[in-house]
């Protein structure tokens, strides 16, 4: 084994303890523990979000991606025969600027026609439920938190997750000869964590097609822990009712390569270095999400990217308004933000974001209803 020395924190001397006791551990459980160990957890004890935090999400950006979302999820209420009860859910909700821009929204459409409309935050940190109810105390008498998706109250869903399951933790395997074998974190000679590989093998028919051609030390990642969570989330559609948006950055299809990364200070960062002091995650494997969510009985919509979807349901025409009459200052100041969370190119907000659109019952409506085929014949 080899690796980078890191510089010692709190919770990397507890890592360090359970490999000295337990063994090495799996990339899977490192992540969790990185980011959700009790005392030393990322996110339970640092102000990720933002510019004092270590990246900055598109609800941070500009009040109009909650915006989009509220119209979108509106869309679908109405498609729906706009039943009642509904809960208005976000999965995952960072600093609460997502819900309260999707709370402003949808009170200016509905007016005081909110009767049986409920706000819930599914958030596992109390120190950003805390923040979360500080963002949203204008709404205080609609919000209600919970640990897990299972807590919700039952009723049509419209539940957002932005940025939620890069967080939830994966596995890695690394081609090793003639199989995949699973990468694992222990202890060089100098007894600092680095990467190894461990003995646990995936079997062939999890792994894309041309797994045999691919070279030595390829990459494989998987995440049974996303694909459940999203089959939990497709029954409760199904059973209840509603249409769920997911916004995240990955890929389309099933493919090979290294995504795990730390961020810290909005700059990446060694993911070994700073257990507990830098975010981790990875790329989004949208063709597993999808699979998981047919599976268990939901209809997927689409899928498209960030852009695309922000664009179909009119952002540029809510940025003219929102630019009306200000200043020339405040109107550059939209016309970047709407750049940044809908440009596209290699890298870019627009386009390495994937929007994720599934619901409990069939159904056709802006902006899937305008990608390709009607969503009825999607498979």
């Amino acid at each position: 084994m080899s690796g980078r020395p890191p510089r010692k924190t709190p919770l990397a001397d507890k890592i360090v303890r359970l490999i000295e006791t337990g063994g090495p551990l799996s990339v899977s459980d490192y992540f969790h523990i990185c980011l959700s160990d009790p005392q030393h957890g990322y996110y339970m004890t640092r102000e990720p979000f933002g510019a004092s935090g270590d990246f900055i999400t598109a609800p941070e950006v500009t009040q109009l991606f909650g915006e989009m979302i509220a119209i979108f999820l509106l869309g679908g209420w109405q498609a729906a025969g706009m039943p009642r009860p509904v809960r208005l859910v976000e999965l995952g909700p960072g600093r609460g600027t997502l819900m309260k821009d999707m709370l402003r929204t949808i009170r200016k459409v509905l007016g005081a026609d909110m009767a049986g409309w409920s706000a819930h935050l599914v958030e596992t940190s109390p120190r950003l439920r805390t923040i979360q109810a500080e963002t949203l105390q204008d709404y205080s008498d609609l919000c209600s938190w919970h640990e897990r998706l299972e807590d919700l109250p039952r009723g049509h869903l419209l539940l957002a997750a932005n940025e939620l399951f890069d967080a939830l933790p994966i596995r890695q395997f690394v081609k090793s000869g003639s199989a995949f074998r699973e990468k694992v974190i222990g202890l060089d000679a100098a007894g600092d964590l680095t990467f190894g590989i461990g003995p646990a093998v995936i079997e062939a028919s999890a792994l894309p097609h041309d797994w045999e051609n691919q070279p030595e030390g390829t990459v494989f990642e998987a995440s049974p822990i996303r694909e459940a969570f999203m089959e939990a989330l497709a029954t409760k559609l199904r059973a209840e009712g509603g249409l769920a948006a997911v916004i995240d950055y990955g890929h389309r299809v099933p493919g090979f390569g290294d995504t795990l990364q730390a961020m810290r200070n909005h700059g990446f960062d060694d993911p070994l270095a700073h257990p507990g002091e830098a975010d981790l995650t990875s790329h989004v494997d949208f063709a597993s999400l999808g699979a998981a969510a047919h599976g268990s009985g939901a209809h997927v919509l689409g899928l498209t990217c960030q852009s695309d979807f922000l664009l179909g349901l009119g952002l540029i025409d809510r940025a003219g308004r929102l630019g009306a009459d200000k200043d020339r200052e405040t109107q550059k100041a939209i016309e970047v933000a709407v750049e940044r969370i809908a440009g596209t190119g290699p890298g870019r907000m627009g386009e390495l974001f994937k929007v994720l659109a599934i619901s409990g019952q069939p159904m056709d409506f802006a902006p899937f209803a305008r990608i390709g085929e009607p969503a009825s014949k999607r498979r």
